[in-house]
Parts: C-alpha cells; sequence; structure tokens
C-alpha cells in the first residue's frame, strides 16, 4: 500500500452561514491509497467546530505512515478495524482511509459499493439543496438560482419565521429545516408548529446537543420529525439518541468513514429511527461515498459539490434531485488530473 494525500481550499458559490458562523472555503484532505497498481480516493473536510484540523491529520499521516502503508489489505472491514486502532482520536484521517480502501476495494472487484452490498441502485431518495443562512433577499436569490425539489433551509437566527415566510412565497418546493443548535426549547416549541404550516418535513438538531432533558420534552410535543446531527456522532450515540429523536443524519467524517455508518444505519433502522447520510460540504469524492449508500436511506443531504464553485473529479451527478449511479467500480469517480498528491 501506498499513501499519498492533497490539502486542498474549495471555494464557496456563496458564503456559506449556519448559526455557527461563515465561511468562504471549504478546507478539505484528499487521500490516495495504491495498492497492486490500483488507487483509491477518499475525503475529509475540516470543520471549525471539531477539534481536528487538516495539519493534525497530516501531522497524523505522517507519523503513522508506516503503519498505514503495511497493512496487508485484503478488506476494508479488517483495514478499517486496524487503522482504528492506528488513530483513536482521529476519526476525520480515518474516514479519509476508510473511503479510499472501498474505493480501491470496488476497483479491484470490478463493481460499483452498492453492487457488492447487494444494494438496488433504482431506490435512490432526492438530496436536498442547502441554504445558508443570508439576507431574506439574498436566501431567495439562492432559491431563484437553484430550481431544486427539496431544500434544506439554515435557521437559528432572531428572524427565522421572517425567513420562512418568504422563501415559501418563493417556491412550493418541499423544505428541511437545519437549526444547526441554534434554538432554545421555547423557541422550539413555539417555531415547528409554524413550520409544520408551511410545509416543512421534519426539523434537524433544534436545541444544543447536550440538552438532553429540553429534547425529551420536544420529542414529545414536536410536531415534526426530530433528526439528531450534532448529537450524533458516533456509533455509540445512536442508542441514546433512539430515546429523544425520530431519525439520526450520519456524517461519514464525524463517525469515522463508511465501515461504522453501515453499522449505524443497521442499528438505527433495528430502533425504528430514520435514517440519513449528510453533507460536510466535501467535493465530489466525499459525496460519492454517500451516493453509494443511497439505497440504504430514507433521507439524504449530498449538496456538496453543488455549493462549491469548482469541483476536483468527474462521475457523480445529479437529474431531478437524485444521484445518478453507475456501473463504474469502487465510488465511481474519476479525480482530476491536475490535482498534485504529496
Amino acid at each position: 500500500m501506498k499513501l499519498s494525500y492533497v490539502s486542498l481550499d474549495m471555494p464557496f458559490r456563496y458564503p456559506f452561514t449556519i448559526s455557527r458562523g461563515t465561511k468562504t472555503h471549504q478546507p478539505t484532505l484528499v487521500v490516495c491509497l495504491e495498492h497492486i497498481g490500483i488507487k483509491g480516493y477518499g475525503e475529509a473536510p475540516e470543520i471549525s467546530y471539531y477539534p481536528v484540523t487538516r495539519k493534525k491529520m497530516i501531522e497524523d499521516a505522517q507519523t503513522k505512515r508506516t503503519f498505514i502503508e503495511k497493512f496487508a489489505f485484503t478488506s476494508p472491514d479488517r483495514y478499517w478495524h486496524y487503522l482504528y486502532h492506528v488513530f483513536p482520536q482521529n476519526s476525520f484521517l480515518l474516514c479519509a482511509l476508510d473511503i479510499a480502501s472501498w474505493d480501491l476495494y470496488g476497483k479491484i472487484l470490478r463493481k460499483p459499493l452498492y453492487e457488492i452490498w447487494k444494494l438496488d441502485p433504482a431506490k435512490c431518495p432526492q438530496t436536498d439543496y442547502t441554504i445558508g443562512i443570508d439576507t431574506i433577499e439574498k436566501m431567495v436569490e439562492k432559491i431563484k438560482d437553484k430550481p431544486w425539489p427539496i431544500y434544506k433551509i439554515k435557521l437559528g437566527t432572531p428572524g427565522d419565521l421572517r425567513i420562512m415566510e418568504a422563501l415559501r412565497a418563493s417556491t412550493d418546493a418541499l423544505f428541511r429545516v437545519d437549526a444547526n443548535a441554534g434554538w432554545s426549547l421555547e423557541e422550539a416549541l413555539e417555531i415547528i408548529p409554524r413550520l409544520k404550516d408551511m410545509g416543512v418535513e421534519f426539523v434537524e438538531q433544534p436545541l444544543a446537543k447536550e440538552n438532553w432533558e429540553g429534547m425529551k420534552i420536544l420529542r414529545e410535543k414536536s410536531v415534526l420529525p426530530l433528526i439528531a446531527d450534532e448529537s450524533c456522532v458516533a456509533e455509540t450515540d445512536v442508542k441514546k439518541c433512539g430515546d429523544y429523536f425520530h431519525g439520526i443524519n450520519i456524517k461519514l467524517t464525524k463517525c469515522g468513514g463508511i465501515t461504522p455508518a453501515l453499522r449505524m444505519i443497521s442499528h438505527a433502522k433495528d430502533l425504528g429511527l430514520k435514517v440519513m447520510v449528510g453533507s460536510m460540504n466535501e467535493t465530489s469524492i466525499g459525496t460519492a461515498a454517500i451516493a453509494q449508500m443511497l439505497p440504504l436511506l430514507d433521507y439524504v443531504d449530498m449538496d456538496g459539490p453543488l455549493l462549491l464553485k469548482e469541483d476536483i473529479a468527474e462521475g457523480l451527478r445529479f437529474e431531478n434531485g437524485k444521484a445518478v449511479l453507475t456501473a463504474s467500480p469502487g465510488l465511481g469517480i474519476i479525480p482530476s488530473p491536475q490535482l498534485q498528491f504529496n
């Protein structure tokens, strides 16, 4: 096995604002694993409110390069378990390496991942398109600039209801709302019934991740399904979320890649929870990993490449809000030849 990587700053089409802050670029790390002449690619973005930077990912990869490269690769599952003990505190790097190993594995078998997992490519939910917090006029402009069947609206401001009223007046599309832990219990109890009247499908992470007491009350009273995001980071969070939410949003980067995400999906379904996999503004490389899992999901948020000004891979495309799964092996993508891997 041979490891290489490239660090990138991907500009957004619009400044991307959520209740936690604004960014104009998405920092990300793309890795390549080469084995028997075949290359697999993976990705992990840097997220400011999680304590893993690209610098940390690169330092860990360099320090433990020998461990990464000397493993006798036979399957992604075995490789993930091995790497989990090598990088127990770095789920981000673990995610990038895990995605790359699945891409590699699919290419070795000459099959797309969904076929390896025996999934039906016709059963794919539509992805939403995210409208970040901005002036009301700008948020309306973003919707008109990108006609789409489902929008995820970022909220968590004093003017949330005014925003939603203006957006609803601009489109008949289905809405989802993501408060990014930006509401108090009292605000959520007031706002959510109004959102239901506006055609909102569900609300993602309404309260702070540690506000379990508030979530217990809100789950009992909410007229809309509630989906955990910040409250559901790793596999160990799934069971607890089952008592406080109606579903979970799995982020590959946070949980450590495809391998644990597949286990989380299975566990959530056993608990009767709805399952969503979400974007952390990955390019098509990281987003293609989500695409391969689509037939397993109730909802998906995989709009990262749509929010960026440019992309770094080909092979992922959308039709009527759905990612199109092809017969190409592994992730089904081809990285840009301009990428300079170290």
